[in-house]
């Protein structure tokens, strides 16, 4: 039976048969090949990596912000839905603004509380 496919896979490191020893052009260019190959895959490898994470944060940032501006939207409106008329009056969108505001102004309080990571040896002099 002839096998279509080898499984067996090829490495740009291995080591092939040494051409004749006259044969100083094809040695030369093996070196010359083993050598850029070896460049770029140490350049081009985390080249490839950091620009993906760039790729990736970007997008992340994008749909993440996205996603705030449309739930602070929906909390606004169901905030405004709920309210008692009774407690608020019949326009009552400045007080679901205001309650939105305030939990905002919380997380921001609690973000700058943390801005230096807690220890007293992070604080700035």
């Amino acid at each position: 039976m002839a096998q279509v496919g080898s499984s067996v896979q090829h490495d740009r490191d291995t080591v092939s048969p040494a051409p004749a020893s006259g044969d100083w052009a094809a040695q030369a260019a093996d070196t010359i090949e083993r050598a850029v190959g070896n460049v770029r895959d140490r350049t081009t490898g985390p080249a490839v990596t950091v620009a993906r994470a760039v790729v990736y944060g970007t997008f992340a940032v994008l749909v993440g912000l996205a996603a705030l501006v449309l739930a602070t939207i929906g909390a606004v409106r169901l905030i405004d839905n709920y309210l008692p008329d009774a407690a608020f009056g019949e326009e009552h969108t400045w007080a679901a603004y205001l309650i939105i505001g305030f939990v905002f102004v919380i997380a921001g309080v609690v973000l700058w509380a943390r801005r230096y990571g807690g220890g007293p040896e992070d604080t700035p002099a």
